[in-house]
This record gives structure tokens, sequence and C-alpha cells, in this order.
């Protein structure tokens, strides 16, 4: 692997890590009903195109910090078809905290257009 695609990879990763819990929020502020975490990945990955999906187990201890904060409550069920799932939904201060996150999103991502602007695709 050459220096650049190192590089490019840490880029990837450090992006990534930056938006995980946004879009992990975003997803769960949208569901009907509580999610488990496959449903919650397959879902980033469908609703992202592909480029939010990556490793399932990796969003595990982002959904455990967002629990630990308030954001998210979950609880575990048993399931036929397997060990038991622990299911995930947004709280009230998940709600308030993704509404400024989503604000502060925007914001970045404006800025960072604006200075993009110009350059190549």
């Amino acid at each position: 692997m050459t220096d650049l695609e190192l590089q490019l990879r840490k880029f990837h990763k450090e992006l990534s890590a930056g938006t995980v819990s946004l879009t992990l929020l975003a997803v769960l502020a949208r569901a009907e009903e509580p999610m488990y975490g496959y449903q919650i990945a397959k879902r980033l990955e469908r609703e992202g195109d592909g480029v939010l999906s990556g490793k399932q187990s990796a969003l595990y201890p982002v959904l455990r910090n967002l629990g630990a904060a308030g954001l998210l409550d979950s609880f575990v069920e048993p399931s036929m078809s397997g060990p038991p799932r622990r299911y995930y939904r947004i709280t009230d201060v998940g709600r308030d905290a993704l509404r400024d996150w989503v604000a502060a999103w925007r914001a970045t991502r404006d800025s960072v257009d604006s200075v993009l602007g110009g350059l190549p695709e």
C-alpha cells in the first residue's frame, strides 16, 4: 500500500469516527420502533449508499457510549433465531443532542464546501 493510500485510509477513518454517532442518532430518531445493531448497520449501509457501511462490531462501542451519555435507551429481548438481542431507541435528551449536532454538522459542511468550491471533482 502506498503512502497516499495509507493517508486516504486514515482520512476515511477519522471522517467516519466523527460522523458515526450523528448518523446512529439520526437512524434511531426516524425509526418507528426500537432497533438492534444489525438492523441499524443495514439501514446505515442502505441509506448511506454504502459510504457509511463498515464493520458492524464497530457500532456497538458507539451505541454503548451514546447510552452511557443518556442519549439512547436499550433493552434486551430473547430471539427465536439466536442469542438475545439488545434493542436501542433514542431518548428525549438524544433528540435534543441530535438537533444540535445536525446544526453543527451543517455549519461545518457548508464551511468546508465553501473552502473546496472551485476545486475539480
